[in-house]
């Protein structure tokens, strides 16, 4: 572009409203992209600044109208991140006092009517003003904020009026609290929306054109009010008396921990599931080195940490690293028949992970109910053992004796946790590993006795699945996750899962109350119903037959074992003899074959000479095969000291034949089944929340092939049972899909017994097993529920009282404190109303056994809701904050380009992950296929 045709476009741009700093940005960048693309030659170098002269000469006087200095920026973005998030930590004690003195006031009115009426005050000479840019949702204006001299800094000024500041020291820049809150509930209710999406957002309702830098000045001010609210919750917790260690732990579930003094004793004081979610996962940004090789990490320290009692740390976690994960000795109770099944019980699948992430996922613990009660970082590495194990310690220091915990492969984590240094203190507090009730019907049936729901005394009807619910709803956190930095992922995780106890778990606590009583009683009058006639066609009077039922099936199982060592040799011993005279009869054949190739007439020479050769090679391959077998023979024989070598008219080669095509039946078995296991997963998989169109078209698409492989492994399966001596039971389509069939697969396993002969193993006498169980878990729900309504009721009641006697009682010194109370108070006992409705409604329940009446709580030490009020000042509000020193690091504004910079860096950063990632995903799409194909082969 010529210098004429320059002014003629600065012109034009003179006569339309655009700001300066709009106009300044793309002159820059209008003017350099002409250089850098060739468009206008250049000869200098920039080394003296003569590519800054020049822009300033092709600008003319829009560079002086700017007034803008122009400065060689030394700082890395390093420095600058390190210094703000310092300098605003250095503050946070007296923003947090603005901010609670800011939210005093906005119950009365509302920023701009604020404005409004201290500009109708004249200024004495007591105020000081700052201007800066104000951004609302809906307006955004450059306002003359005051400055009182009790105010400590300008950014406590600012935030006091209701604004955060972009920046630590001269902020030029703020977002009013109001949109950051609006902001934050908006993304815990939706956590798809990102801040560049809301930003973009307020950019269209402002009417203006989106820039990087906006993103990052309201992640910035974003990151100052979640910390503000920490510091909020902090002062509120200590003025309640309810900082001491583990004391959210504790109280996490009013359901759970609430204890009454006169509660009859339950077999399980708590219950609660714990699983590994690979969902949250963060990729770890490193620098693009020239090999094949990773990069080292590239991330950049933010000198920010979560302080938070949800999570567990690294170091609590690791510290369980080198216990043991291998099943262990004889004298456990119950092998695990289940390894192979799960790829979290498969070490090499777990202490690997993909390169490019950091945290791989979450490992997390929750109640019965649905409260988050811990959380642990993956860190480079599948689902191991130690995730579990600090759960395990933490729960067991916190709640004690009697815990049930449900995890999908609990099988063998028992085994893992009665190895571990774990081991003797979880058998004396009687912790005890079950497995939930949809993972285990995929488990073995022997492990299905002793770990699976239904049979397990005292658990009532619960199913320990709730960790597959949290994750249904906590998997929407994922894209926002996957390139942030280690403070705000945890940050993140952790306001959402509090949010999500507050305002969803417990506000449909008296709702799950509800629908679990009338569930069981449900349970209970069809069970009636129906039980007794099951019982008469079995010819059975007393109920009490089940329980032994169950006992001799689990006795039954025990005999299934393995397959002793000398029939394994003696099955090997049979199949090499088998291999031996079919070698000797291709042997023969190759020769006869070569003998007759040399007597043939009437040939040409060369091609008698072609077919001998041919005869030849098979005559020697076939010999050299036919040693090779001789030789394996020999050593197993050897090995068995067998005397004289089998022949098919032998005893022991017909029943070693047997126990061949035994061990082929079990194979083709072991094969249905895990297709109908993987057949049930990928079901659910398809309609779960959260997967994606692509994902379920690919589901879709394995299942169709599934559902083939099914049928044919059927097909072969069948085959094997009819060639059975005796044959063995025939199997329909529609008894292998049937989901409850899984927990039948093991009574077709035994060979050497008839099955039949056991009452139990009847459909009929398993239906009505089934029922009788269901029935007792009913019973041990209700009294388990009559326990926990009664604690609802009481914690309701004296919760309300104690946060209210404590709000009475600091609003004579601390108005602000106070009020914030108010605020925690309202967070939870906005539901409780709806709760005393349900409340209401359990009890008109026909066949309702409890009470409503509050009890009395078991604990009423200082800050418990039975407890006196005694609220206290926060420590910190007795002393007066100290005044800020920023002269020893100084602290450089951030510029719009600084800004920018940062923004695009991380986009540029995110890029490439996401091309990594979809490599990545690509290549694990061919390695299943082609493990598939392989399997199908064999």
């Amino acid at each position: 572009m010529s210098l004429d045709e320059r002014r003629a476009l600065e012109a034009l741009k003179e006569d339309n409203d655009t700001t300066i700093d709009g106009w300044q940005e793309d002159c820059d960048d209008f003017s350099f992209g002409d250089v850098c693309d060739g468009t206008e030659p250049l000869a200098i170098s920039h080394a003296g600044g003569e590519f800054t002269d020049l822009a300033r000469e092709v600008l003319g006087d829009f560079w002086k109208i700017n007034n803008r200095v122009r400065r060689v920026d030394n700082r890395t973005r390093r420095d600058r991140v390190l210094r703000r998030n310092k300098a605003f930590a250095e503050q946070l004690p007296v923003i947090t006092d603005a901010y609670l003195a800011w939210s005093l006031a906005k119950c009365k009115e509302h920023f701009f009517e604020r404005l409004e009426r201290e500009d109708s005050l004249e200024s004495g000479s007591d105020y000081g003003q700052w201007p800066i840019s104000v951004i609302d949702v809906f307006y955004a204006e450059k306002v003359i904020l005051r400055i009182l001299p009790t105010d400590a800094t300008i950014s406590t000024a600012i935030v006091r009026q209701g604004v955060m500041p972009c920046s630590p020291i001269s902020p030029t820049v703020g977002i009013t609290t109001e949109a950051l809150d609006l902001y934050r509930v908006a993304h815990l209710r939706s956590p798809q929306l990102s801040i560049q999406a809301f930003v973009k957002t307020m950019c269209d309702l402002h009417g203006v054109a989106f820039h990087r830098h906006l993103s990052r000045q309201f992640s910035i001010a974003f990151d100052l009010y979640l910390q503000v609210r920490r510091s909020v919750a902090a002062m509120v917790s200590e003025s309640l008396r309810r900082d001491t260690p583990d004391w959210r732990l504790k109280h996490a579930c009013p359901a759970c921990t609430y204890t009454l003094t006169d509660e009859p004793e339950l077999i399980f004081s708590l219950l609660y599931a714990m699983d590994g979610n690979d969902s949250l996962k963060r990729v770890l940004q490193r620098s693009l080195d020239t090999d094949d090789s990773l990069g080292t990490s590239s991330e950049l320290p933010t000198g920010q940490q979560l302080a938070s009692d949800r999570y567990l740390s690294r170091t609590f976690v690791d510290q369980f690293a080198r216990d043991s994960t291998t099943a262990g000795d004889e004298d456990v109770h119950l092998e695990n028949s289940c390894e192979g099944r799960w790829k979290n019980m498969d070490d090499t699948k777990t202490k690997n992970a993909w390169g490019i992430y950091d945290e791989t996922g979450i490992f997390m613990a929750v109640c019965r109910h649905g409260f988050s009660l811990l959380v642990a970082d993956m860190v480079q590495s599948g689902e191991l053992a130690k995730y579990p194990l600090a759960v395990v310690s933490k729960l067991l220091g916190v709640f004690g004796s009697n815990l049930g915990a449900g995890y999908d492969i609990g099988c063998q984590f028992k085994t893992t946790l009665d190895n571990s240094s774990l081991g003797p203190l979880a058998r004396s507090m009687h912790h005890t590993c079950l497995v939930g009730a949809f993972h285990g019907h995929a488990h073995r049936r022997l492990c299905q006795l002793f770990s699976l729901t239904t049979y397990i005394k005292g658990l009532g009807l619960e199913d320990l699945e709730t960790c597959e619910r949290t994750f249904s709803k906590s998997n929407s956190l994922a894209s926002a996750l996957r390139y942030a930095s280690v403070f705000h992922r945890q940050q993140a995780i952790d306001t959402y899962f509090e949010h999500n106890d507050n305002f969803e778990v417990y506000a449909n606590l008296s709702d799950f109350l509800y629908n679990n009583y009338k569930q069981a009683l449900d349970i209970l009058n069809d069970g009636d119903a129906t039980l007794p006639n099951l019982m008469r066609d079995l010819k059975v009077t007393d109920e009490t037959v089940f329980e032994h039922w169950l006992e001799e099936e689990k006795v039954y199982l025990r005999g299934l074992t393995r397959e002793p060592e000398v029939e394994t040799l003696q099955m090997e011993y049979w199949q090499r003899l088998v291999n031996l005279t079919a070698s000797k009869e291709t042997l023969d054949a190759a020769i006869t074959a070569f003998q007759g190739s040399l007597h043939l007439d009437a040939v040409p020479y060369d091609v008698q000479a072609k077919n001998t050769r041919n005869a030849e090679s098979a005559r020697r391959h076939a010999l050299e095969d036919h040693e090779r077998h001789l030789k394996l023979v020999q050593a197993l024989e050897c090995k068995l000291e067998i005397e004289k070598r089998w022949t098919p008219h032998d005893a022991e080669w017909q029943r070693v034949g047997r126990l061949v095509a035994n061990r082929k039946y079990q194979r083709a078995l072991d094969r249905l089944e895990g297709l109908v296991v993987a057949r049930i997963f990928e079901l659910t998989r398809m309609n779960r929340a959260g997967t994606g169109y692509k994902l379920r078209k690919h589901i879709a698409k394995a299942l169709q092939t599934r559902s083939v492989a099914i049928r044919t492994a059927l097909n072969t399966y069948n085959a094997i049972a009819r060639s059975m001596h005796p044959p063995r039971r025939m199997l329909k389509w529609d008894e292998v899909v049937e989901y409850a069939f899984l927990a039948d697969f093991d009574l077709l396993r035994d060979t050497r017994a008839d099955v039949s002969r056991h009452p139990w193993s009847s459909a009929a006498a398993r239906s009505a097993m089934d029922l009788h169980f269901k029935m007792c878990r009913a019973r041990e729900e209700i009294e388990r529920l009559n326990i926990e309504v009664r604690r609802l009721v009481t914690y309701i009641r004296d919760e309300e009282r104690y946060l209210r006697e404590c709000e009475d009682q600091l609003k004579d010194t601390s108005q602000a404190l106070a009020h914030q109370i108010t605020i925690h108070r309202n967070t939870r006992g906005r539901f409780n109303s709806r709760h005393l409705k349900w409340l209401y409604d359990i009890s008109k329940l026909p066949g309702f056994s409890g009470t409503l009446t509050p009890g009395v709580s078991a604990d009423t030490s200082p800050g418990e809701s039975a407890s006196a009020a005694n609220a206290q000042i926060p420590t910190r509000m007795l002393v007066e904050s100290l005044p800020i020193d920023h002269t020893a690091s100084p602290l450089d504004v951030d510029t719009q380009d600084d800004l920018d910079d940062e923004e695009e860096e991380d986009e540029v950063v995110e890029q490439a992950s996401r091309s990594l990632q979809d490599v990545l995903l690509v290549a694990d799409d061919f390695s299943r296929l082609r493990i598939h194909g392989n399997a199908e082969e064999e």
